[in-house]
């Protein structure tokens, strides 16, 4: 009698065409990325470009690592939110920073990491790495921001969506006169009414900056607990389907690039709703990281989707739409983008920072019919 196979190989064979000259990356992934940390970046792209992109499905995305230095919002995240693959953004105050130096025609530079900083310092060269641009930059970006939160709309207390938007307006506008056109996150967020948050204002040149027109009596003041309700908002909001055009159920994606702060701040939306709101939810849909971070330190950018089951971040249900893949997101973010501009048609952008309102309303609503008030 022949033995049964076994259900633990009904797996895809190992059995790979070689690999051409002029293959198309997202063949090369599909067809090439078999084992350990390629297949779980094949996995990764698969999940965002097969269930993440459907129309019913609202993607937010954790932005960490100086990523924007090394140009990446200019070459794969303004890509994506053009192509409607992004609709809201919890990010470093330092990614949005260094974003502007690109926005305001300032220059960044290749570099060697291994020159020495002390001649670095004495050249006023600053240096993220292996990147490299004058200390004139950082000053020139600074007095861009100081001049900026001048004007009367910034004279008050605003979520930092709102911040964002209003810089991103600014940013735009600086291009027009320079004759450059998408080279800012923060300017094409603006133009697709994407809104942008960020967990830690006050950690990054931006903050400092505002910190520092507080002196002179500026009235700019950021509240957090409206980034903290907007973005439950959010999430509610697109679990319950507002904005769709069948008007039905909706879901909820997390696309995570590195961990830290922003990470949490995106998770965070789902145990605002269900333990600190008391409305009835389940969690994320889907989920998606980068990171190099190991789970068994306890750190919150290597716990897994698993981990925040277990606090209501993710939908027990939908584990089996979770991927962790191990990999720098220098290398992962280009590749996820390729890859999903390849396999998928645009989709129409959800302009959220546009119907915040309404998204809050929603959440008003359902909290004041919850017990836990």
């Amino acid at each position: 009698m022949a033995k049964q196979k076994s259900k633990f190989l009904k797996g895809r064979r190992i059995d790979p065409s070689p690999i051409a000259a002029n293959i198309e990356v997202a063949d090369l992934i599909d067809e090439s990325f078999l084992a350990y940390n390629a297949a779980r970046l094949r996995e990764a792209c698969q999940l965002f470009t097969k269930k993440m992109l459907e129309p019913d499905v609202t993607i937010g995305l954790s932005l960490t690592g100086a990523l924007t230095p090394a140009g990446l919002g200019i070459s794969a995240l303004i890509p994506l939110i053009k192509a409607g693959f992004i609709d809201w953004i919890i990010s470093t105050g330092a990614n949005l920073y260094h974003d502007t130096h690109f926005g305001i025609g300032l220059s960044m530079h290749l570099g060697n990491a291994q020159t020495s900083d002390i001649v670095l310092r004495e050249e006023e060269v600053v240096r993220i790495y292996d990147i490299f641009f004058d200390y004139s930059v950082l000053l020139d970006t600074d007095a861009f921001f100081r001049k900026i939160i001048e004007a009367p709309e910034f004279q008050r207390p605003m979520s930092t969506a709102e911040f964002h938007y209003l810089c991103g307006r600014y940013v735009h506008e600086r291009e027009v006169k320079l004759g450059i056109e998408d080279k800012s996150l923060l300017a094409v967020a603006y133009q697709y009414s994407v809104p942008i948050y960020t967990s830690s204002p006050g950690d990054s040149s931006i903050g400092m900056n505002v910190a520092a027109k507080a002196l002179q009596g500026n009235k700019l003041a950021f509240d957090p607990s409206l980034d903290v309700n907007e973005t439950a908002s959010i999430v509610l909001a697109a679990k319950r389907g507002i904005g769709n055009v069948k008007r039905k159920m909706g879901r909820s994606a997390v696309f995570i690039l590195g961990g830290g702060s922003p990470k949490n701040f995106l998770l965070q939306t789902e145990p605002q709703i269900q333990e600190v709101l008391g409305i009835d939810e389940r969690g994320h849909d889907y989920f998606l990281q980068v990171t190099d971070a190991r789970p068994d330190t306890g750190g919150l950018s290597g716990a897994t989707p698993g981990e925040a089951v277990s606090w209501g971040k993710v939908d027990p249900d939908r584990l089996p739409d979770a991927v962790v893949c191990y990999l720098d997101s220098t290398v992962a973010l280009p590749l996820i983008t390729a890859y999903a501009l390849t396999r998928h048609e645009p989709r129409e952008p959800k302009r959220l920072y546009d119907q915040r309102k309404q998204f809050m309303e929603l959440l008003t609503k359902e909290y004041g019919k919850s017990k836990r008030r």
